[in-house]
Order: structure tokens, then C-alpha cells, then sequence
């Protein structure tokens, strides 16, 4: 028997028609809110990332002009995300975050300010954690950069400071669902830690050398004399670099 003569209006699933197009209504939203959102993420990373090139060319007004422009963006997310917390806790949130976190961090140990804490920058724990991890990484890069200056001193700050990080992170043993995957980001700060430690004592230690073997040429006049005799062939002064004295005879 077929339904023709059944009132719809009369079955359980009357409802339905009122409740898919509520449904409908809601994934509308929620799919605008995300195309937004993706496009205010990028923008909030790229600011973020300009405003670390900035920094690195010692450009500091640019860089927190940049990092201002991404906390605006930032700013903006939530407002498109209200009501929609499920796609707030999106891994693409979470990466804008991280990348706005990390840039302003490294500003503010750069230029000497104390590190603003996740209050301030009013962005998620997790986020928070991994920018101050991949923090240690653009620190590195602006201690190499002040090391062939020679400004030891100031490597010797950035080193601390890069230590003092690690030594925050090592202690969040948390799950990697709790801390958005920190455990990685751990591991990553203990290898550019170690790397960057050990290049700044190779470099301490050429430089010790360099001026000891300076003083010593200096305190015997005999500059003049031994640095040509480093540049000359294995052998002697006599040496024609290939075991035989200019006349002829073994070395």
C-alpha cells in the first residue's frame, strides 16, 4: 500500500523537514566561520613570520608593527568564532598562535624585556608552549649572527636564555593531547641547544687561541718570521714541497 493517502503531517518524522533545515542553517555558519577563519590564520602567520625577518635584520619597529597586525588578526578569529569553541581548538588556530607566540617572545628576549606570558598574549597553554620552544630556534640563529660579530657577552646572554627555556619545557610532562605535541617540540630545543652550545665553545676556544698565539708572537718579535714559516711546505725552509731540498738532496 503506498503513502499517498497518509497524512505526513500526522508521522513521528514530521519534525524532520524543520530540523534539517536548522541543521542546515547551523553547518552554513559554521562553514563561513571556518573559510574566514582560514584566511585570518594564514594572514596571522605570515605577519608573524615578516615580523621575525624583521627582527632579524634588526629592524625592531617593523617587527612589532607586524606582530601588532597579527594580534589583530588573532583578535578578529575569536570574534568569528564565537559560538563555534569546536573549530576555536582547530589545529590551524592553534598554528597561528604558536607562530604570533613565538615571534613575540623572541622580540621581547631580544630587546631585553621579560617574556610575556600567556595572559598577555592572551593565546591557548598549548600554543603558548610550543611558540616559547620554537623560540629557541630563531635564538639561536641571532646568537650565530652576533657571534661573527664577536660579541661574546651577548652570546653568552642568548645561551642562558635558550637554557632557561629548556629548562621550563623538560618539565612539562604532559600528554602530547594535552600540550598540542610539545613533547616534540622538547626534543628539538635540547638538539638546537646542544648544537649551538657546542659551536659557541669551538668558537670561545679558536678565539683563546688566537689570542694567545698573539700575544706569544708579540712578546718575542718573532711575528715577522713565524707567519711565513706557517704558510711554507712541510719540510723546512729549503723544502720544494715534494721531499727534496733545492739542491737536490733528501730532505
Amino acid at each position: 500500500m503506498g503513502t499517498s493517502r497518509v497524512s505526513r503531517k500526522k508521522l513521528p518524522t514530521a519534525n524532520l523537514d524543520q530540523v534539517s533545515e536548522d541543521i542546515r542553517h547551523t553547518f552554513q555558519s559554521k562553514d563561513a566561520a571556518r573559510e574566514k577563519t582560514l584566511r585570518l590564520c594564514r594572514e596571522t602567520i605570515r605577519h608573524s613570520a615578516n615580523g621575525i625577518r624583521a627582527l632579524h635584520r634588526q629592524e625592531m619597529k617593523q617587527a612589532e608593527q607586524l606582530l601588532r597586525s597579527a594580534r589583530d588578526l588573532l583578535e578578529e578569529v575569536r570574534r568569528t568564532l564565537d559560538g563555534h569553541e569546536d573549530l576555536f581548538c582547530s589545529g590551524l588556530v592553534h598554528d597561528a598562535m604558536k607562530e604570533y607566540a613565538e615571534g613575540t617572545i623572541t622580540l621581547a628576549m631580544v630587546t631585553g624585556k621579560k617574556v610575556p606570558d600567556p595572559a598577555a598574549l592572551n593565546v591557548q597553554l598549548p600554543a603558548y608552549l610550543n611558540g616559547l620552544g620554537e623560540a629557541v630556534g630563531e635564538l639561536r640563529r641571532y646568537l650565530l649572527d652576533h657571534l661573527r660579530r664577536g660579541d661574546v657577552a651577548k652570546c653568552e646572554r642568548v645561551l642562558a636564555m635558550m637554557d632557561d627555556i629548556y629548562a621550563v619545557l623538560v618539565t612539562m610532562d604532559f600528554p602530547d593531547a594535552i600540550t598540542g605535541g610539545l613533547r616534540r617540540t622538547t626534543d628539538m630545543v635540547r638538539g638546537v641547544l646542544e648544537k649551538t652550545r657546542g659551536d659557541l665553545t669551538l668558537a670561545l676556544q679558536n678565539r683563546e687561541l688566537e689570542n694567545r698565539l698573539a700575544s706569544f708572537l708579540a712578546g718575542t718579535g718573532e711575528a715577522a718570521d713565524v707567519l711565513p714559516l706557517m704558510r711554507m711546505p712541510r719540510g723546512g725552509p729549503n723544502s720544494t714541497g715534494n721531499g727534496s731540498t733545492e739542491e737536490g738532496q733528501p730532505g
